[in-house]
């Protein structure tokens, strides 16, 4: 590794930055052994630079392996200087493979102050109404809804849970606090015929590197073709591909 000198810049901090540009050129995981071929830094140093690397989450060590990857830190710093994204357009290809795989319509949803709104359809062409377009805002008794319900920070959503549950009873809220908690812990939503008769979704979180709600997708369709349980195929399917989604943004189950 050649590090240039330059008298108005800070040599070990170039070397540093040098050692995690090497890791993130490699196909692999590396050892300490070969980060010290590749740079020619001497065991000593280059112990103290991997050490100090990985407490910033700079790099990732695993421990059983002892090898070396990119760490968190450099996904959060990348969501940042991209503005904390182009979500769509990097889930675009997972929501037309989710719309092939089920045949079924699918949406996705971002959070406004005045609640979910659909900001994207990807449309099988069957033509019927799925009672949403983009710029609807949905209910939170809808699939999404009860996403961002279940997974979304309370103080940014209070106003909103709150003027959408203002004439329910106690016992009704209890119930809704109940699914929100199975919803957190399953990592995905149902709602029969929400909008329209007949037709039902099916929704699952997008979150990212810290665990915030991106948004939500969700599926939509005749009601006997969407799941109303997890235990069904398309709802284990969903349930992993959030998974693989989310992990896409730096997320960590």
């Amino acid at each position: 590794m050649e590090i240039t000198k330059n008298g108005t810049t800070i040599q070990s901090l170039q070397i540093g930055l040098s050692i995690v540009d090497i890791v993130a050129k490699q196909t692999r995981p590396l050892r300490m052994s070969d980060i010290q071929e590749l740079t020619q830094i001497t065991k000593s140093n280059l112990y103290k630079y991997l050490n100090t690397l990985t407490q910033l989450g700079l790099l990732y060590r695993d421990k059983e392996a002892g090898t070396y990857i990119l760490g968190s830190k450099l996904i959060e710093y990348g969501m940042a200087a991209v503005g904390q994204e182009n979500v769509i357009e990097r889930i675009t290809p997972y929501l037309q493979q989710i719309s092939t795989k089920s045949n079924q319509t699918v949406l996705f949803t971002s959070w406004t102050p005045n609640g979910p709104m659909v900001v994207r359809i990807f449309n099988t062409g069957q033509g019927f109404n799925i009672g949403a377009q983009i710029g609807t805002l949905l209910p939170i008794l809808s699939a999404t809804g009860k996403i961002f319900a279940a997974f979304m920070e309370e103080g940014t959503i209070r106003v909103w849970k709150e003027q959408e549950t203002q004439a329910w009873d106690e016992n009704k809220k209890e119930k809704f606090k109940e699914e929100c908690k199975w919803i957190l812990e399953k990592g995905i939503s149902f709602a029969r015929e929400p909008l329209v008769s007949a037709v039902s979704s099916v929704a699952f979180p997008i979150r990212n590197y810290s665990g915030s709600l991106l948004g939500a997708a969700v599926v939509v369709g005749f009601t006997d073709s969407i799941p109303q349980d997890e235990n069904q195929e398309l709802s284990r399917y969903l349930v992993d591909i959030s998974q693989e989604i989310s992990a896409s943004f730096g997320y960590k189950a």
